[in-house]
Order: structure tokens, then C-alpha cells, then sequence
């Protein structure tokens, strides 16, 4: 193979090239998504040699587009991108899928190309929206973010909070770029190969729509230029592909996605033999400078011990001191700053407040793009409605994205609205997401502390917030640190050990002095950290006391409870274990009520604990 480096080079050949790659790594791994790549390639082939302005040796640089595949089972044209500009070579490439090797069957940041991972469809479109949101509002820089679609991920809800809000927010810097192939993984797609149907929808959103032919190298160049001069909206531009083209025996045909072609050496004569093309993609100008982490220290927000503060009250006004500390905080809100208190930010720092309204899953999203270009996100809503963001989470997860996720109105003590706003699984939710931390504070101090402590944490940090008042019981300035717990009450001769969590913290302190005249030394420990949770403690408690008792505000499935078991279960079989959380379906009614409805307060605390004992 000879090989031929021009700045733009044949395209049609360059398409080819690109299909024969995805045939082969396919072919090789003996699995993948071959003909969802090559429906795409003449859309890659123009857009790697044309218009992507990118530098491979410097990724992280901010002057960089931003290229999406959201529909990422088509990764082994990504990884013939890569090769084709000389990021990869050809013996990474035939890696693929292999044990070890960073081109996986999704593409994920493990490769420093990947800025996010994909591969839930209907998700590249929405953090896509995040990153140009990004490029908009936050950065020196200009660049422009592509995002590679699949026809099936338009039926994703996801999809459309993604366009309707590109389009309010005018980011002419954002293209979408959908393959509609008319396959799908069972059959055809909604509308085939109707391209008018889908751009009626999206010109009613408010985005510029182009319908071309994807296989029209000249279309398509058109078509992007036409994207990038196009100064007050997004564009989307439908391209009208075959699934498989090139290849006689798969092209168009379904049954045929998600497998490597039948015949590979067949198909490679068919598409003209392996190529050698080397690409050399523009570089950004200007390439401008990420945000960077400061160095002043945070002015928080003190409370006098013996009043009573919301703790999401110690949110909202300690966020607003963290981002006036650092000017590399963002916050999104899902049109509830009122009630989380992101307000205190949103009235100091409008410049770096986003509104998301309604919309949690592109909350999460925006938070996701963000973050990949170095910023460092706080996102804030109900507790009980981050449950329609879970996949955007585990995503993030999977992407080691740094996210900090807080969720207010926690638990039956926001009173009486009832069930629908009470985040009862929330906990159980945040708890497996691989590199997790989750943080439940009992008091505005405390509250205050890991709101700061959250914008270093990698990974996904969630802390739950609560509506209510509660007592303030630690001092301003005390540490709390991650994995960490504080015992409130203790002695050598207790009987009990309490393990609470922020509402029910209070309610534990309350009936350990009750079950002190009855006879009962009962010890209190505040976990306040429950993922990573204090191991060390809890033994050590569990041994002293022979007897565990938790208390939730939560669901008794995958909360404090099921914490606490984990680190005790196996290693002191003689314990005496007991779970108080929330067991029947809440009503309206008042805090108060609601907690002992629920068996949580100090009275259900104090007759649990007698049992355990007697």
C-alpha cells in the first residue's frame, strides 16, 4: 500500500478507505457494527478532510472542534478516522475489541480523542449541546462541535430536549449530522429514508435543516459549509445513506447490523482493496487556554450552633462562595433554583448559571460536555427527578466524567406534597455508579463544608440536600472529610449503636437521651458520608455495642441500611442488625407527621432499639 498525505485528498477514496477499515477491524474482532460505519463514511471523509479543525497531538487543546459519535456502535469508523489521520496506525486498529486495547466497541475517553463516552443512544446529541453551550458562553475560543447521529436515536425523547434547546439558545456552533441508513437493529427506522418528515420537525424547533444525499461528496461539502456560515441556529443536516454501502451483499439489506460481513476479503475486493491515505486535518486557530483550578482559598458561609438551617439553604449560599473562588465553576439548574437555592449563584455569578428548565436529562448532559472541556459543573434539581437522568449518569460513569450532582426535597420530611416530589431511591441510585461518592449532611455547617470539597472530587459526587430545617450541632469550620463519620454520643458501657444521616441525625440524638433514662446507653454516628462510608468506625461500634441500628429518610433497599450491612455482614456474624427507612407509600402530610408515619423519628428509633436489646 502506497501511501498519500495531502491536506484534501480524493474523498471517494478516502470514503473507501474508511469502509474497508471498518470491514476489516470488524472482521478481525469478530464482532462489531461494520455496516452502520460504512452508511457514514463519505459524511466522515468530507468532514476529516475538509472542515475538522483538530490538532491529533494535542487533544485536549481548547481551540479543538468537538466530534461526537452518538450513534457509537459505529466506533469502527471513528477508529479509521483516527488512522487515516495518523493518530492510531494500522496495528492499533486490527485491536479492536481485543482484551487491553483502548479502541472498544463503544469509544470511550480511555482514548485521548474521545472526549465523552457514547453508545445509550440519544445521549452524544444532548452533551454535543453542552460543549457548544461551552463554546457560546464560557470560552475564549471558538470551535464548533460535530455530532455524528444515527436515524433510530431520533425515536429518544433525549434527542428532541436536545434540539429544542440548541435552538433557544441560538448555538449556530453546533451540527448534527444524521445517517439516515432506514435500518435499524430490527428492521426500518420511523420514517426510512423520509428525510422531509424529520427536517419538518426540526425546522419546527427552530433548527436550519439540510437534506442532501450522503453519498454526494459535493452535497455534503456544501452542506457543512453551509453549517458553518449559518450564523443564528444549529444545523442538522439529513443525509439519506445506505447501511452497508459499497458492499453488494450487505448494503441496504436487512438482518445485517451488528455483525461483521460474511465474507471479509470479498467485500474488500469489492471496495477496492485496503488504502494507505493519510489525512492532514486543520488545525484550530486561535487555540486558546483551558480554565485551570485556582488557588484561592473559599469564604464560606457560617451558622450559629443551636439555630436551624435548611441544608439546602448551606447549599445554595456556600455554592455561591465556591464559585466566587473559582471562576472555573458552573451551575445548571432544572428550573427549580428557587427551591435548591442555586439562586445565591445564579444572582452572583449569572455568566456561568445555566438555566436547563424541565429537562433533566440535557441537565446532566450539558453538565457532561462541560466538564470534558475542563469546567467543573454542579447540577441541581429534586432528588426525586434525577431518576429520569440515570442513564446520562451511568453513562458519565463509564466516561469518567467529574460531575457534582446535587438533589434537594429529599426524603418523606419535605412534608406535604407528597410521593411524587419525595426522593426515596435516590441513594440506592447514585450508590453503584462506578467512582461514586455520596454525601448526606445533617446540619448547615456540615452542608456548607462538602458543598466545597465537592469541586475537587473526581468522579460523580451526589449530595442529598433536605428541605427543612434541622439543628445546627457542628461549629463552623469543622472537617468532614469524604468517607469519614462523626459519633455524637458515646460511652464504654453502650448497649446500642445509632447510625443516622441527615434528617434522621437529630431524630437519633433525640432518642439516645430517651433511651438513656430508660437504661439504654445508646452511641450515635453521624454518616454523613455513605459512599466511600467509614468502615473503621462502624466496626469498631458494632463490636463495642454488639448491636446496629440505621435510620433513613429513604426506601430500606440500597440506602444507609444496605451501607452499613456491606462493611459489616461477613465480619462480626454475631451482630444484632436492625434497618429503619420508609416501608410504606407516604402521603400528604406534615414533616413531622411524615417521619413517624414512616417510623423513622426518635419514638420508632427508641422502640427499635429496645428490641435489638431486649
Amino acid at each position: 500500500m502506497t501511501t498519500i498525505e495531502s491536506r484534501i485528498t480524493d474523498l471517494a477514496e478516502l470514503a473507501q478507505q474508511l469502509r474497508a477499515d471498518a470491514v476489516r477491524c470488524s472482521a478481525r474482532a469478530g464482532s462489531g457494527h461494520p455496516t452502520s460505519s460504512m452508511s457514514a463514511a463519505d459524511l466522515m471523509a468530507v468532514l476529516l478532510a475538509k472542515h475538522l479543525r483538530y490538532d491529533f497531538a494535542d487533544p485536549g487543546l481548547p481551540g479543538n472542534d468537538r466530534l461526537i459519535f452518538s450513534k457509537g456502535h459505529a466506533s469502527p469508523l471513528l477508529y479509521a478516522m483516527l488512522r487515516a489521520a495518523g493518530a492510531i496506525d494500522e496495528d492499533e486498529l486490527l485491536t479492536y475489541r481485543k482484551l487491553g486495547s483502548t479502541l472498544e466497541g463503544h469509544p470511550t475517553p480511555r482514548l485521548p480523542w474521545v472526549d465523552v463516552a457514547t453508545g445509550s443512544l440519544g445521549q452524544g446529541l444532548p452533551i454535543g449541546v453542552g460543549m457548544a453551550l461551552a463554546g457560546r458562553r464560557l470560552a475564549d475560543v471558538s470551535y464548533r462541535v460535530w455530532v455524528l447521529c444515527g436515524d433510530s436515536e431520533l425515536a429518544e425523547g433525549s434527542m428532541w430536549e436536545a434540539f429544542a434547546a440548541a435552538a433557544y439558545e441560538g448555538l449556530s456552533n453546533l451540527t448534527a449530522v444524521v445517517d439516515v441508513n432506514r435500518l435499524g437493529q430490527r428492521g426500518p427506522t420511523r420514517y426510512g429514508w423520509d428525510t422531509g418528515s424529520y427536517a419538518v420537525q426540526m425546522r419546527a424547533f427552530g433548527w436550519n435543516a439540510i437534506e442532501i444525499d450522503g453519498h454526494d461528496t459535493a452535497a455534503i461539502d456544501r452542506a457543512y459549509t453551509e453549517a458553518a456560515e449559518t450564523p443564528d441556529r444549529p444545523t442538522a443536516i439529513l443525509a439519506r445513506t445506505k447501511k452497508g454501502k459499497g458492499v453488494a451483499a450487505v448494503e441496504d439489506k436487512e438482518g445485517k447490523h451488528g455483525k461483521p460481513l460474511p465474507a471479509p476479503d470479498d467485500a474488500l475486493a469489492e471496495l477496492g482493496g485496503p488504502r494507505n491515505l493519510r489525512v492532514r486535518v486543520a488545525e484550530p486557530e486561535p487555540r486558546g487556554t483551558r480554565p485551570e483550578r485556582p488557588g484561592q482559598s473559599v469564604h464560606l458561609p457560617e451558622f450559629d450552633v443551636g439555630s436551624k438551617v435548611a441544608t439546602r439553604d448551606a447549599f445554595g449560599k456556600a455554592l455561591a462562595a465556591v464559585g466566587e473562588a473559582s471562576p472555573d465553576v458552573v451551575v445548571l439548574d432544572g428550573e427549580v433554583a428557587d427551591s435548591t437555592r442555586t439562586k445565591f449563584f445564579a444572582d452572583e455569578h449569572p455568566d456561568r448559571f445555566f438555566e436547563c428548565y424541565i429537562a433533566e436529562q440535557q441537565m446532566v448532559a450539558n453538565a457532561v460536555g462541560m466538564q470534558a472541556l475542563g469546567w467543573v459543573p454542579y447540577a441541581a434539581t429534586f432528588a426525586a427527578f434525577l431518576t429520569r437522568a440515570h442513564d446520562f449518569l451511568r453513562m458519565a460513569a463509564i466516561g469518567n466524567a467529574d460531575l457534582r450532582i446535587v438533589g434537594s426535597h429529599a426524603g418523606v420530611s419535605i412534608g406535604r406534597d407528597g410521593p411524587s416530589q419525595m426522593g426515596l431511591e435516590d441513594i440506592a441510585m447514585m450508590r453503584p455508579l462506578w467512582r461514586s461518592v455520596v454525601l448526606y449532611p445533617c446540619d448547615a455547617n456540615q452542608c456548607a463544608h462538602l458543598t466545597s470539597t465537592m469541586a475537587d472530587l473526581p468522579g460523580i459526587s451526589y449530595l442529598r440536600t433536605t428541605r427543612g430545617e434541622t439543628p445546627v450541632i457542628y461549629k463552623p469550620g469543622e472537617l468532614f472529610p469524604v468517607g469519614g463519620s462523626r459519633i455524637l454520643a458515646a460511652s464504654r458501657h453502650d448497649r446500642v449503636t445509632i447510625v443516622a444521616a441527615g434528617v434522621t441525625v437529630s431524630e437519633a440524638l433525640s432518642a439516645s437521651e430517651r433511651l438513656a433514662d430508660l437504661g439504654i446507653p445508646a452511641r450515635v454516628i453521624d454518616a454523613y458520608s455513605i459512599k466511600p462510608i467509614d468502615t473503621s468506625t462502624l466496626r469498631q461500634a458494632a463490636a463495642d455495642t454488639g448491636r446496629l441500628l440505621t435510620v433513613e429518610d429513604h426506601w430500606p433497599v440500597g440506602g444507609l441500611g444496605d451501607a452499613v450491612m456491606d462493611v459489616i455482614c461477613g465480619q462480626l456474624p454475631s451482630i444484632r442488625f436492625a434497618k429503619l427507612g420508609v416501608r410504606g407509600m407516604p402521603a400528604s402530610a406534615s414533616p413531622a407527621e411524615q417521619l413517624a408515619a414512616a417510623g423513622i423519628d426518635a419514638e420508632a428509633i427508641v422502640h427499635a432499639a429496645q428490641r435489638l436489646v431486649a
